[in-house]
């Protein structure tokens, strides 16, 4: 069965940094690009970064430059580093892995909120 879980959420003032993880299971992590997805509240999903398995990573204009993506496949986990977080990065963040068609499985995501 395959499981993605985000962790490492929570508030964090305008400026500051967090580091979000996804502990994957139930599959060959390694294999697989991964992906970084947000939700703001009241809006749809917006694509934020993603991993593919030769660690080539591509990042949205909105974040490119502030946030790192990076996996660490001994570990089976994804992260993403969040750096100069403005409020306009509040949201629910998911991390989803990447199947032949789009994304197959998604997390249950981790919230974000920077505020003052």
């Amino acid at each position: 069965e395959v499981q993605l879980v985000e962790s490492g959420g929570g508030l964090v003032q305008p400026g500051g940094s967090l580091r979000l993880s996804c502990a994957a299971s139930g599959f060959f992590f390694s294999s697989y690009a991964m992906t970084w997805v947000r939700q703001a509240p009241g809006k749809g999903l917006e694509w934020v970064s993603d991993m593919k398995p030769s660690d080539t990573a591509t990042y949205a204009d909105s974040v490119k430059g502030r946030f790192a993506i990076s996996r660490d496949n001994a570990k089976n986990t994804l992260y993403l580093q969040m750096n100069s977080l403005k409020s306009e990065d509040t949201a629910m963040y998911y991390c989803a892995k990447v199947g032949t068609i789009g994304y197959d499985f998604w997390g249950q995501g981790t919230q974000v909120t920077v505020s003052s």
